[in-house]
């Protein structure tokens, strides 16, 4: 469950695996994303219905949207959240400090 925490939302380990769902559901509905997304992770499509609702799954849909400015203005926009939920969610999901994000 998310919660507001000055101005911003401050995610669980269970609400940012969730919203990574939903950013993966987005993501996999794009047919240049996904294409993007497979060839950049080097996940085979037959191999991603089992990786659903793992951690690195989450992170790995997560920083493939985070690496480019339009890609996380897009998802968030669709997702309806702002683009710091989606850097907070990874945050939870990977650890405090990883590739230099720090915890909210």
């Amino acid at each position: 469950m998310r919660r507001q925490q000055e101005g911003r939302m401050a995610y669980s380990r269970e609400s940012a695996q969730e919203l990574a769902q939903s950013a993966l559901l987005y993501l996999l509905q794009q047919p240049e994303l996904a294409a993007g997304f497979l060839g950049t992770t080097g996940i085979e499509a037959a191999e991603l219905r089992g990786m659903i609702g793992r951690p690195e799954l989450a992170v790995h849909v997560l920083d493939y949207l985070l690496e480019d400015d339009s890609r996380v203005l897009d998802a968030a926009a669709m997702l309806q959240v702002s683009p710091t939920e989606l850097i907070s969610a990874r945050t939870v999901l990977s650890g405090p400090g990883s590739y230099g994000w720090d915890a909210d």
